[in-house]
Formats: structure tokens, C-alpha cells, sequence
């Protein structure tokens, strides 16, 4: 089967001459180049977002050194060259889109669960070596065959027959990261798990015990990027894989209603981390803490998984339409804002929803206009009493008391020891300390 006339028409002019040239500079070298991966898989599907150019990351295999290719290249365009030569790979950037040359290379596995011993190969050799038969075509870029399909595991036929299919029973064993991807490629097509795929999957889950926490949450982190990841989670809770990871992970239907929420969002650059929040806010605190170790789960997100099971045990306190600005302020401030975000996802009190969404979207951009340095100049002595008269301005800003920085000077000079307000009396201030975390 011959796919250049397919090509042409997916692929952008640019890239399109580029991916040209650059089979071309590899012909003069007496090398070969292969387009692979995903985007052969998209272009027999006619996957919509390659036709719209919403991506464009294509992956070439070198049947040749390809780092001296990419550098080749790179010193006649406009590309950024990563080269990582133990590898024998090599990235190259450009305005729009990314090139990743690889050589041909065939794999061994000293154990399970290891990572892969490298070593030169053929074009067969580099497509045994992958995940599934929709994944291990290539399309030849050669003049004297431009376009044809090399598709030596009936990958074509698997995208027919809508199945996801492993290239050999020890797939799962000598990798078991391919358990997860089987099924976020599974529920991405809308396929199904070819029958012995299916059985050694369920036989191989706890070879995932195999794999370090880093892959584990890097296969995690691409399938909450998916379109509907509740689709995945559900999934490998049904085949039991959920659980092979975390015992306490579930994909029932309150994940598929709450992940169904943060999508109307629109908040694309949160919604990894408040996906992962409301995948554990089921747990216990030791179950988290035991999740977290288990995934080498970075400081950042921890602390947001953190904050979300410590808030949901306080929002109660926020279930009080009577409550002032500032203080739902003040029992928010010290939580990241993921869980802020979490806990307002997951609470079916509309109470506790205006509160938190109240904290998100305003209350926590309140700031005073004076600082420290112009309470100084008002005659205000610094330390204690400074950072009270500080926190009282901004519980009397945040609950509109005063709006203006002339209003902001009147309530700090009545601080003054010598102040002598109407009547001759000092107002009584308002404020209180903050709630303990």
C-alpha cells in the first residue's frame, strides 16, 4: 500500500519539503529513512487534528547514524539540535514543529521492568521492538519507493478491526508501562483488546510492581492528558490495574461526574494536577502519603494533594452563608490553589462552592495599598503591632469596609497611641487572628 498521496495532503508544505530534504541528505549518505509511530497509525485513521495541523511531532527512523544526520541538517535550517549520542538520537526543533531522528535499533531486557539494552538494528529490528502492531509501521521516505507502508505485524488490519494487539506474549512482562498505554490507546480509538492481549494483560498486572514510580506517574500524567481520562481510569479498574497501583484508586461514576466538571473549566494547564486531587480524595492520609511514595510523586503536586485532604476535612467551617470575606480568606490562604479548586469540584454544597469560588476568583487578589514602609511614615512602630495593624487593613479591605487608600490611612492611624478618635476613644478593632491550620 502506498500512502504518498496521503502524505501530501496531511502534512504542511514545510514540513513536507523538510521531511524531503532530509531523506534526500540521507540517500547521499547511503542511508534510509522511515517515517513512524503515531503518525502513520493517524494518517491510515485520518485522524481530523492531523488535517488541521493541531500537531505536528513526527518521529524518523535512521537506518544510518541519525545524530550525524540531524546535525547534518541542522547546520542548513533554522533547527534547534538535541542530540544525546549514547542513544543514537537526536531532536530537532523548529517554529512549528519537532523531528526525532532515531537510529534503527533492537532491544534486550536484562529483567523485567528494566530499561532496555540498546544496539544497532534494521528497520525490522526497530519496529519489533514496539508497543503494539498499530504502532510499529513505518512509511519509507526514499525516492525509489516513497510512500509505501512497511507494516510487518498487521498493524493495518488491527486498525480495521478497531483491536489493540501486543507483538509477542513477553510484551507486558519485559514492559509493563505497555499495560496502562494498551488501555488509554484502547479507550482513545474506541478499540478493543485483541483476545490473548486482553488474557496476558490480566496475567502480567503485577509485573507493574516492576516498574520505578517515575514511569508509573509519567504513564498516569499521559492518560489524565487524554480527551476523557475517567474513560482510561474506568477501564483499569474493571481489567484490576487500578489497584496494583494504589489500593485505594478508584474509577467509579463520582470520578467520571467530577472529571466531567473540571473539563468546563477551561483551564487547560490545571487539569493534570486537579485530576490527580480528585483521583485521591478518597484516601486517607497514610493511604496519600503511601501513594505519593509510591509515584516519587513531585514536592509541588504532593503538597496540592496534601492541601486537598487537609481542606476537606475543614469544610465545614465553610458551610455558613453568614461567613465574612475575610474570614473565608483567612481559613483558605495557607491551601494551594489546586485544592482550593479540588474541594470545589468535589463539594455538593453550594454554600461551600460560593465560598471557595469566592477565595479563587477575588478574594485572594485583595491586597492593601499601604505596606510596611508607609505605616512607618504614619508613625505605626514595626514589629507585632505593625503586622496586626497590616492584617487588620486587610480584613477591613476584604470585607469592603474600606476601599480606598485614604480610608486605608484613617483605620491605620487609629492604631497610633496618641490617636484620639471622635469622642476622644480609640475604635476597637475588629480583627482576630487567624484560624490554626
Amino acid at each position: 500500500m502506498n500512502l504518498a498521496r496521503r502524505i501530501e495532503r496531511y502534512l504542511p508544505q514545510p514540513l513536507l519539503e523538510l521531511v524531503k530534504d532530509i531523506s534526500g541528505q540521507a540517500a547521499k549518505r547511503g542511508e534510509r529513512v522511515y517515517l513512524v509511530g503515531g503518525v502513520v497509525r493517524d494518517l491510515l485513521l485520518g485522524d481530523p487534528s492531523l488535517r488541521s495541523g493541531l500537531r505536528f511531532d513526527l518521529d524518523l527512523v535512521v537506518e544510518g547514524d541519525a545524530v550525524k544526520l540531524a546535525q547534518q541538517v541542522a547546520e542548513t535550517s533554522q533547527a534547534k539540535l538535541l542530540a544525546h549520542h549514547r542513544f543514537g538520537t537526536a531532536k530537532l526543533r523548529y517554529e512549528n514543529f519537532t523531528l526525532d531522528l532515531a537510529t534503527a535499533r533492537k532491544e534486550t531486557y536484562a529483567r523485567p521492568g528494566a530499561l532496555p539494552t540498546v544496539a544497532p538494528g534494521t528497520l525490522k529490528d526497530d519496529l519489533f521492538r514496539r508497543d503494539f502492531s498499530i504502532n510499529a509501521m513505518a512509511i519509507s521516505l526514499a525516492a525509489s519507493d516513497y510512500g509505501e507502508l512497511i507494516d510487518p505485524h498487521h498493524g493495518k488490519s488491527d486498525l480495521k478491526h478497531g483491536l489493540i494487539r501486543i507483538l509477542h506474549p513477553k510484551s507486558f512482562t519485559d514492559d509493563a508501562t505497555r499495560i496502562l498505554r494498551a488501555v488509554r490507546y484502547e479507550q482513545r480509538l474506541g478499540f478493543e483488546l485483541e483476545t490473548q492481549t486482553a488474557q496476558l494483560l490480566k496475567r502480567d498486572t503485577p509485573m507493574l510492581d516492576t516498574i520505578s514510580g517515575d514511569r508509573i506517574r509519567h504513564e498516569l500524567e499521559l492518560i489524565l492528558r487524554e480527551g476523557q481520562p475517567e474513560l482510561v481510569i474506568k477501564r483499569l479498574a474493571e481489567l484490576g490495574v487500578l489497584p496494583r497501583i494504589s489500593p485505594f484508586l478508584k474509577g467509579d461514576g463520582w470520578i467520571t461526574e467530577k472529571f466531567g466538571r473540571v473539563r468546563r473549566l477551561k483551564k487547560p494547564n490545571q487539569l493534570p494536577s486537579l485530576y490527580f486531587c480528585l483521583l485521591i480524595y478518597s484516601f486517607s492520609e497514610r493511604g496519600l502519603e503511601q501513594f505519593i511514595a509510591r509515584l516519587n510523586t513531585p514536592a509541588k503536586l504532593s503538597q496540592a494533594m496534601r492541601d486537598t485532604l487537609h481542606l476537606k476535612t475543614r469544610l465545614p467551617l465553610l458551610d455558613k452563608p453568614s461567613l465574612k470575606p475575610s474570614e473565608i480568606y483567612y481559613l483558605l490562604r495557607e491551601y494551594e490553589p489546586v485544592a482550593v479548586q479540588t474541594n470545589a469540584l468535589a463539594s455538593d454544597s453550594s454554600v461551600i462552592q460560593h465560598h471557595l469560588q469566592l477565595f479563587l476568583t477575588k478574594l485572594r487578589y485583595v491586597k492593601t495599598s499601604l505596606d510596611g514602609e508607609e505605616l512607618k511614615k504614619l508613625g505605626i512602630p514595626a514589629g507585632p503591632e505593625m503586622g496586626k495593624v497590616l492584617q487588620t487593613l486587610h480584613k477591613a479591605k476584604l470585607d469592603g469596609e474600606v476601599s480606598t487608600k485614604a480610608d486605608e490611612r484613617r483605620l491605620a492611624l487609629s492604631f497610633r497611641p496618641d490617636y484620639k478618635g471622635r469622642g476622644g476613644r480609640r475604635p476597637q478593632s475588629h480583627s482576630k487572628n487567624a484560624p490554626p491550620r
